[in-house]
């Protein structure tokens, strides 16, 4: 554990949804999200008057009206959003080259060494969130510690408008006490499989060697084991590049029926979009996956002549790359859709793009 790195993760409270708030002021304690149409689309982010609902991102919006029906429905204004981002950018810079933006919204700073010689990355922190009211009126909250994992945990410990400091000292005690669920690259379906063997917090996890960790959860558990022990000693990437973005989705239950399985995908090519919008990505090679009931898993892709822009580009190829492959008796337990080979110089969060898209894939 290196005690000497003062690590900050900034991240924008509900920022898409406060940036409305902000510019719109008849919007402000109404429950509100930022989205696609209606019937079709995702919730790309919501206000926090919304989620008192339960409404989160990624929820289908016809769910998020189901919960919500005055739900305030925007169209996202991806060039605003964008401007707002350089400006927080701008405060970043002014304290550190060595910042990590991992969205338009949230960013890694590694102020051990920062320009204005303050020596608490507290006070860097809490300077920086000022700062970033003064000039867009909108609110963020830090997390500070000595490693990127610890930051991130921190920073979202007292939303919205928080600041949580996790010393050297406080690390092993906040690391045994943290469930298993707010560890980095640990989601649903490997939470599970941890509580099956007895897995509920750190301290639990620290029981197990790393070749325990290796055989459950192959090359990942070689990454809980060092978590676990602060031992994260990933720096802080000024010029870190995405190449892809994905996600996939582990069903409660292993699934039979192609139409339902086809609506799990509509879902989730919906949320590949969101998540292309929010870091600015754009790629040419969209990747189905497939993992059937008893583990086996499939990959197939196609690549096109053009970047990807439009959700529906994401669900036509899904659905083709789908169409082919047989549903056996053991059922299906996952589907993941990834969108790759990069089309421009992804640098995350900042990288200029032509134009901008809303969730559905229409330019404003």
């Amino acid at each position: 554990m290196d005690a000497s790195r003062k690590i900050v993760h900034i991240d924008m409270d509900a920022f898409y949804a406060s940036v409305e708030q902000r510019d719109y002021p008849e919007y402000r304690g109404h429950p509100l999200v930022v989205g696609g149409n209606r019937s079709r689309g995702v919730v790309a982010a919501a206000s926090y008057e919304a989620r008192q609902f339960g409404i989160r991102s990624a929820m289908a919006m016809q769910k998020a009206l189901e919960r919500c029906p005055g739900l305030i429905v925007l169209p996202p204004r991806m060039a605003v959003y964008k401007m707002v981002s350089l400006q927080i950018r701008e405060v970043f810079l002014e304290h550190t080259e060595l910042v990590e933006p991992l969205s338009l919204d949230e960013a890694f700073l590694d102020v051990t060494r920062n320009k204005k010689g303050l020596q608490s990355a507290s006070w860097v922190a809490q300077e920086i969130r000022a700062e970033i009211f003064k000039r867009t009126g909108l609110t963020a909250s830090a997390g500070v510690s000595i490693n990127k994992f610890l930051a991130k945990v921190a920073s979202g410990m007292n939303k919205p408008n928080g600041f949580t400091l996790i010393t050297p000292e406080q690390a092993p005690a906040f690391v045994a006490a943290l469930p298993i669920e707010k560890f980095f690259g640990v989601g649903r379906a490997t939470a599970d499989k941890m509580h099956r063997m007895g897995i509920q917090t750190g301290a639990d996890l620290l029981h197990f060697s790393l070749e325990e960790l290796l055989i459950a959860f192959g090359k990942a558990g070689r990454s809980y084991y060092q978590i676990v022990r602060n031992e994260d000693s990933r720096p802080v990437n000024p010029n870190r590049e995405r190449h892809s973005v994905g996600t996939e989705d582990t069903f409660d239950r292993d699934l039979y029926s192609r139409p339902e399985l086809l609506t799990r995908l509509d879902a989730i090519a919906h949320e590949v979009m969101r998540r292309m919008d929010k870091c600015q990505f754009t790629g040419k090679t969209v990747t189905l996956k497939v993992k059937f009931g008893d583990f086996q898993q499939i990959t197939r892709s196609r690549t096109l002549d053009h970047p990807v822009r439009k959700v529906d580009e994401i669900l036509d190829v899904a659905r083709r790359l789908f169409s082919p492959v047989g549903i056996p008796p053991r059922g299906v337990r996952l589907l993941g859709l990834t969108v790759g080979n990069a089309s421009t110089r992804n640098v995350m969060g900042w990288h200029q793009l032509e134009l901008p898209f809303d969730a559905d894939g229409q330019s404003e």
